[in-house]
């Protein structure tokens, strides 16, 4: 059975996809209240609550294969503070990895180390944080290379985030698991871009990782929306108006598409600033109602919540969306104890990597790469 270390480990959402056939060693997550849900779901006996700068190698245990890591993405996000890897939030990408260096040289570091994130880690200083990860994995000896995958695929939510992959130079590859050249599916072109800005160092250790096409998914946002939610409520009849005034033409015209088709048809909300017709800055609402939800983000402020329209013919609901709904567009089951706040609970999913994305890249990449290894060991013992 394979082993792991999940930092940044959040709720465990890296963990649920993973799967009862990993082992989990070791988690650390600085955040009491997320922590606090990773103890209600997995337990508490390999978390350690704290700040991973105060992480030494000699509380990790030994014997894990991989490393995950979704480091925190604010300095690094398009709406963020452009910090970048110098911020307090993405540079704490930089004591996690003085943990995988000290670790390889007591000889007992991962094979393999997975980096998630948003994609625009591939752009934030003009390619250059991107390139400091990269010089950062070549020169700790592993091989790796860069993925783009939108959990659209896997759930109905839009939702790009970047992985990284490396694999300890040590370790076998096995063929088909990489290809000559990029498949747009995975390696578009702003990945492509990202890899021409790495030193030659960087581009010698690259891999264009190989992944087969994605599933058809099976569910739709209105597929996971309840009819009766418990942890909030509907707005009344002029707060639903109210959000429809905020709506531009454009958006106000999808709504009175939507009430024409003559059935139950959810669409989901945002609240955004926007410049008007005199440049001013303005709120908007704008609704999507391609069954696919907006990408769930951290509630600061209040105007990332996401918000549903539910039209059936002429009448219109809106009202929050509900942690459990946000929880099972991450992938999370209703099993998923998730917090009694509403904050806390959305705070989670929006901040979580989404599971069945998880499971999808370790059945065909990193599970036969640490079988292949392990078989290797075997035999020549």
């Amino acid at each position: 059975m394979p082993a792991f270390y999940e930092f940044f480990a959040g709720g465990g959402m890296a963990r649920a996809g993973l799967g009862d056939g990993w082992t989990c060693l070791f988690a650390n997550d600085i955040d009491i209240r997320k922590c606090d849900a990773y103890t209600a779901n997995w337990g508490n006996e390999t978390l350690l609550v704290g700040d991973i700068g105060k992480v030494e190698a000699c509380q990790i245990p030994h014997g894990a294969g991989l490393a995950w890591a979704s480091f925190p993405c604010q300095d690094l996000s398009l709406a963020g503070s452009g910090a970048g890897l110098k911020g307090n939030h993405s540079g704490t990408f930089w004591p996690f990895w003085r943990l995988i260096k000290e670790l390889n040289a007591l000889g007992r570091g991962p094979q393999v180390v997975v980096l998630e994130n948003v994609c625009g880690a591939l752009t934030s200083h003009n390619g250059n944080d991107f390139a400091e990860i990269g010089a950062a994995l070549a020169g700790a000896g592993y091989n790796f290379g860069a993925l783009i995958i939108d959990a659209v695929h896997f759930v109905p939510q839009s939702r790009p985030r970047l992985f990284i992959i490396g694999l300890r130079n040590d370790a076998n590859i096995p063929k088909e698991l990489i290809i000559a050249t990029p498949n747009k599916q995975w390696h578009p072109t702003r990945l492509i871009t990202a890899y021409t800005k790495l030193s030659e160092r960087s581009k010698e250790a690259w891999l264009w990782w190989n992944l087969p096409e994605p599933p058809v998914r099976e569910k739709t946002f209105s597929d996971l929306i309840e009819d009766e939610p418990n942890n909030v409520t509907w707005h009344t009849e002029g707060e639903t108006q109210r959000l429809l005034e905020l709506m531009s033409p454009l958006h106000r015209n999808k709504v009175m598409k939507a009430q024409q088709l003559g059935r139950r048809i959810v669409g989901g909300v945002y609240k955004r600033m926007r410049e008007d017709k005199n440049g001013r800055r303005v709120q908007r609402a704008e609704i999507r109602f391609d069954d696919i939800a907006g990408c769930l983000r951290t509630p600061r402020g209040g105007s990332s919540r996401q918000l549903i329209l539910v039209v059936e013919g002429n009448q219109v609901r809106s009202r929050l969306l509900t942690p459990r709904e946000a929880a099972r567009l991450m992938g999370l089951s209703d099993r998923y104890q998730l917090p009694e706040k509403y904050n806390d609970a959305y705070h989670l999913a929006g901040d979580g990597v989404v599971v069945p994305v998880v499971r999808f890249i370790a059945e065909h990449l990193l599970e036969p790469i640490l079988d292949a290894n392990q078989q290797g060991e075997r035999q020549a013992a």
